[in-house]
Order: structure tokens, then C-alpha cells, then sequence
């Protein structure tokens, strides 16, 4: 067992009074390509008691036992099972079909191209129906979602405002590691990351990037516990005007290219003038570029894979129905 030390935020006990006894709270998944969706279940899961312990799965799926049970029988006949609510509009599948089919509609607020619709109806769909768990769907952004994973923090006296900016798509580990450091930089680090536009993200890296749109990254960045804020549509270039109105202190880089600004300029040039420019060494290589390039030489083994889990959670929800529809007293399990 790994255990998270990051303090409340990270999963740490809560401190308990009056000799109540801790509610320690299991949940458990696959966590493949971790969004905000998953980051948003862990959220809800961790406010149901005082300290969460994370399951992840091994690459066989565990929807249902080698008898065909549901995994989760014992704890719902012991009434300790809850669920968390789903956040609609994201899923594993659907990130992945925008690497397959290269496709910029996601982040292009146009309707989904016909290419894509197809791969929607498909790969999101099996023989026996659609699957309410892995198939595609539209996101769409609310003030409330934004909330919820916002930690509503201004900065205080003494706290050392570090800015940095970038795409941040496809939110994993590398992105972690960069911004752990950076917030340990100081003792009282207020961090905030500045989200380039779409179109700015395509324009420096091509292709169908961002794979994430503009509102998907925004959740993605705010999940994180070293993100105090989050500028959504930050200017490519580090302004000014930018620094003077967040009052920043320092200002912070990977090593990953910096690509000059449409004029040719360099995006930096004025934080590196005030002298707080510094470029930050994670020690961890992982990039989008990378876990697309892994999606696409593996795409069949993954289309594969996704079908045989639909197909088997499709089996499971039909066997609910027939459960449901059972007269009371029948029924094989008593959930």
C-alpha cells in the first residue's frame, strides 16, 4: 500500500472528537488515463467519512466476479455500499477516440464531425444496447462543476504568489510532478496555472491538440491539490499587465520547449526581465505526446478491451433489471 502524506487535502486522517470511531471509506477502479470524472468520484468519496483508501485494479476487469456475481454483493448485503454520482460528458473512451480519430471538434464548440459520430455510435455502443458507463457523451460545462473542485482560497499576507502556464491536457503524473515542485519551492506557496485558449494550445502544438478542451482542463487543474487558482484562457505571452494584477512573485517553467510567441518573441521575456523567471526540473519524462503515442500502437488491443468490459457490463445491468423485476421474496440478492 502506498500512503498519500499530503495532510487532509491528500486523504490524511481528520482529527476526531468525543471517541467516534474514524468512517474509513473504500473505493476502488481502474483509474486508466485519470480525469476530472475519476478526481470528482474520489472527491465525493473522500467527504463520505474520514479517510479514503483507493483500490487500483489490475488490467482485468472486475465489474463481476468469475462466477458472474456482482463484486460488490458482500458490502451491499452488509449495507455499506454507496455510490458517488457520475460526472457526465467524460470518459476514458471518448478521450481516447479524440487521439484515434484526430479530430479537433472538442475543442472547436462545433458538432461532432461525422467521422467521430460514427466512432461514437460504435465504439461507445455494443450489440444489446449502450452503455451508460463507457459510451461517449457531450460535455458540458456549469458554474457549479467549476465550484466543486475549486478551493474558493485568496491569497494571504506572506504567501508567495508562483504563476505557471501551459496546455496542461491529458492532466497525469508528469503535470503532478511539476507542480508538486513547484509548490515546494516555498513555505507558503499560492500557486496559480494559467490555461492557454484552444486555439493557442493548436496553434504551438499542431495536430488535433488540446485533446482536452479548454473547461475540461480547467477541472482537470483545479483537482489538484498544489493548484490554488486557475486564470482559464491565460495570454500566451506572460504579460505585464499579468503579473501586476495577480501580484506574482515568481514565475515557473518545465523544461519541455518554450515555442516563441506568434511575433517571435519570447512568452518569457518579461518575467525573465524582473529576474523571477526560473525553470523547474520534475525528474519525470511522461508527456501527452507520449501516452497518445502508446493509445495509437495500441489501439486494437484497446478497442478490444473496451468491447468485451461493455459487453460484460451490459450483461450486468441486464440482470439487475430482471432482479428489479422480480416480485419481493424472489429475488437472489437482497440489495
Amino acid at each position: 500500500m502506498i500512503r498519500n502524506g499530503h495532510g487532509a487535502l491528500g486523504g490524511a486522517e481528520r482529527p476526531v472528537t468525543g471517541g467516534r470511531r474514524d468512517v474509513r471509506v473504500w473505493c476502488d477502479g481502474c483509474y486508466d488515463m485519470v480525469h476530472y470524472g475519476h478526481s470528482n468520484q474520489l472527491r465525493q468519496a473522500r467527504a463520505m467519512g474520514d479517510y479514503l483508501i483507493v483500490g487500483v485494479h489490475t488490467d482485468d476487469d472486475i465489474t463481476l466476479t468469475v462466477d458472474g456475481r456482482d463484486t460488490y454483493e458482500e458490502v451491499k448485503q452488509a449495507g455499506r455500499y454507496r455510490e458517488c454520482k457520475r460526472t457526465q460528458g467524460v470518459s476514458t473512451t471518448d478521450l481516447v477516440g479524440r487521439m484515434l480519430l484526430v479530430t479537433k471538434a472538442h475543442h472547436r464548440g462545433q458538432e461532432m464531425s461525422s467521422e467521430y459520430r460514427e466512432y461514437a455510435d460504435s465504439f461507445g455502443k455494443c450489440p444489446g444496447g449502450r452503455n451508460p458507463w463507457t459510451g461517449v457523451s457531450q460535455f458540458l460545462q456549469t458554474s457549479q462543476k467549476i465550484i466543486q473542485f475549486a478551493s474558493g482560497k485568496e491569497p494571504q499576507p506572506g504567501d508567495t504568489i508562483i504563476y505557471v502556464a501551459g496546455a496542461f491536457d491529458l492532466f497525469h503524473i508528469g503535470h503532478v510532478d511539476f507542480l508538486e515542485k513547484v509548490h515546494g519551492l516555498t513555505e507558503r506557496p499560492y500557486v496559480i496555472a494559467g490555461l492557454h485558449f484552444d486555439q493557442e494550445v493548436n496553434h504551438y502544438k499542431g495536430k488535433n491538440y488540446p485533446i482536452m478542451n479548454l473547461h475540461e482542463r480547467t477541472l482537470s487543474v483545479l483537482a489538484c491539490r498544489y493548484v490554488s487558482e486557475v486564470v482559464i484562457g491565460a495570454p500566451y505571452s506572460v504579460t505585464a499587465e499579468l503579473l501586476d494584477h495577480f501580484k506574482v512573485d515568481l514565475v515557473c517553467h518545465g523544461k519541455t520547449e518554450i515555442v516563441p510567441d506568434k511575433d517571435g518573441s519570447d512568452p518569457y521575456q518579461e518575467p525573465k526581465r524582473r529576474g523571477i523567471f526560473c525553470q523547474i526540473d520534475s525528474r519525470n519524462d511522461l508527456t501527452t505526446d507520449l501516452i497518445v503515442q502508446r493509445i495509437i500502437k495500441n489501439r486494437l488491443e484497446y478497442e478490444a478491451r473496451n468491447q468485451k468490459k461493455e459487453a460484460k457490463e451490459l450483461a450486468f445491468l441486464e440482470a439487475m433489471r430482471q432482479q428489479e423485476s422480480q416480485p419481493q421474496g424472489e429475488s437472489d440478492y437482497d440489495f
